[in-house]
């Protein structure tokens, strides 16, 4: 999570320490022997590089050395401090602000290491010029890309909005070539990728919160204005969804919790190394709504201003929280300039809300002998209360106030979405099929998913179950014992077992890899936005409740909060 930066350098505050000369003196005294180690190191850093650049056998790569160096000086802290380089810089400020120069796509690596085109932005430049998902990408510029790492073609297809660039290209079910010339212009990567109704009535509005970045609580907000003008009859709720939202500006997670809240609600504060720089974070403006019924969707990949939206919501008895317990990242980064456009972010506070907790579950200041990190066991979480008085605990995230938990795909379904073969069959589909249904009405059906299978028996697809890794581990032991030959006959009784069980579980998955296929296929008629109708409209428990408290289980809603 990013702040704002530090107000005041470390020396300023030195004549505000309390207890007098003491412990003004204790306190330069440290801190002056911190820096002679930091003076001392820094030398004998710089000596050691330059004799190794002088005497070591073979050349070196000093830029290389320093950034390992420096990771691995990083890493005994935690793993949201980092060092980011010149070269880094651009991807940083990409992700921080939602936008770059670029084409507007998604690429990935197939089998054969081809560059393929895995999604393209609705009106971007690529989608424009009628490049499609499945595109194989050959050139760009005259350079050849085949065999090419992915961030090394992503810097190829970015640049400076109005800049031009040429690009070969190959459709994977009839293999024509064609060429393209695009003009770069600037990509925005929205905050809010969708918001509509999520029931019959259209009366529970409902908001994708994909990321805190600048300005998002106005896209929220803007979303929720358009879902209140044009609902049928009054707005009866509003879902907002973080599921997956790993977070952002903390100012903005202030902003959307200020609309639900009215001016002056305290909603987080930071405590950081030195009392000077803590910091109060209230609400500052009038709520867009302090009175609709409200739940918030979270899950394990719910963290950091997700989790102070949430939370914050959820101490002052607000919102109802649904879902899974989110990630538990109670830590503040704010992003410091090194010098050569390098940048420090580095962890500067810890962040509470308004019960007083601090979610972060890990502990990084206290690491096991071999280095690795344990979460705090629940016999040191404390106790906390809402204002309604409710216990909520510190110390491991947020837990929802209603549980339901996430659901994690099959063996089979993974595989074949590892293996990029629902990717295949949709993109084959679409040049198969030039219409489909309205996205949220899209299903794939069940003839259409027999003939899913018998594609499928001619691309010599193969995944192992757990039970088959095993068995084969446990022949591999025998062979090497040489009593193979005792068993024999009962392990090929067992892998027969397993094989017949592995049939079956393309019935007994069924339902799931055609969710996933009609998910994959909307996404070529109707984009990101299509995909996320679908998904929503067939196959969602977390907001079926959610919508549920809000219309025929009021009741509930009520106790849960209790009011």
């Amino acid at each position: 999570m990013n702040t704002i930066a530090l107000g005041k350098q470390l020396l300023l505050g030195l004549g505000l320490v309390a207890g007098g000369t003491a412990s003004y003196a204790q306190f330069n005294e440290t801190e002056a022997d911190k820096f002679f180690e930091i003076s001392k190191n820094l030398e004998i850093y710089t000596n050691v590089l330059k004799e190794l650049n002088t005497f070591y056998v073979d050349p070196i790569n000093p830029g290389k050395m320093t950034k390992t160096g420096l990771d691995a000086m990083l890493n005994e802290l935690d793993p949201y401090t980092n060092f980011i380089t010149e070269a880094e810089a651009e991807q940083f400020e990409m992700e921080f602000n939602g936008k770059y120069g670029g084409v507007g796509v998604v690429i990935r690596t197939d089998s054969n290491k081809n560059i393929v085109i895995a999604e393209v932005k609705e009106k971007s430049p690529f989608d424009k010029a009628g490049i499609k998902p499945g595109d194989i990408l050959i050139s760009i510029d005259g350079n050849m890309v085949k065999g090419r790492q992915e961030d090394e073609v992503g810097l190829l297809l970015k640049g400076a909005p109005g800049s031009k660039i040429k690009v070969s290209l190959k459709n994977p079910v009839t293999g024509k070539e064609m060429n393209k010339e695009v003009a770069r212009e600037e990509i925005l990567v929205p905050s809010v990728p969708y918001a509509g109704y999520v029931d019959n009535n259209k009366q529970i509005a409902y908001v994708l919160l994909s990321q805190f970045n600048p300005n998002c609580s106005k896209e929220v907000r803007k979303a929720l204005d358009s879902l209140k003008t044009n609902a049928n009859g009054e707005l009866k709720g509003v879902v907002l969804d973080l599921r997956g939202n790993p977070g952002g500006l903390i100012t903005e997670a202030v902003n959307i919790c200020n609309l639900f809240v009215d001016k002056g609600q305290h909603i987080v504060s930071t405590k950081a190394k030195h009392k000077e720089w803590d910091k109060q974070y209230p609400t500052t403006n009038e709520a867009w709504d302090a009175k609709i019924p409200l739940t918030i969707l979270i899950n394990a990949s719910s963290a950091s201003a997700s989790e102070i939206v949430s939370g914050a919501l959820q101490d002052i008895d607000r919102a109802v929280v649904i879902g899974s317990k989110s990630f538990g990242k109670g830590l503040v980064q704010v992003v410091r300039p090194v010098g050569y456009n390098s940048r420090l972010k580095v962890t500067t506070a810890k962040y509470y809300i308004p019960s007083g907790r601090c979610i972060q579950a890990l502990d990084y200041t206290h690491r096991n002998e071999d280095g690795t990190v344990a979460a705090v066991p629940d016999s040191l979480r404390k106790e906390f209360k809402t204002i309604a008085g409710r216990k909520v605990f510190d110390g491991g995230g947020i837990e929802p106030d209603i549980k339901i938990e996430s659901e994690y795909y099959s063996l089979l379904s993974s595989k074949l979405m590892r293996d990029y073969l629902i990717f295949n069959y949709a993109t084959e589909y679409y040049y198969a099929h030039p219409n489909i249904s309205p996205a949220k009405d899209f299903k794939f059906s069940d003839a259409e998913y027999d003939e899913f299978q018998k594609w499928l028996s001619t691309k010599n697809f193969k995944y192992e179950t757990k039970n088959e890794f095993i068995l084969d581990a446990l022949k591999k032991n025998a062979e090497e014992e040489k009593n193979f030959d005792r068993f024999k006959n009962e392990y090929n009784t067992l892998l027969t077992k397993i094989n017949q069980e592995k049939k079956q579980d393309f019935i007994n998955n069924k339902n799931e890899i055609k969710e996933l296929l009609s998910s994959e296929i909307v996404t070529r008629y109707y984009y990101q936005k299509g995909q996320i109708e679908n998904q929503l409209n067939n196959f969602n428990a977390a907001i079926k409740k959610a919508v549920a408290l809000m219309t025929t289980e009021k009741s509930e809603y009520s106790k849960v909060l209790q009011k």
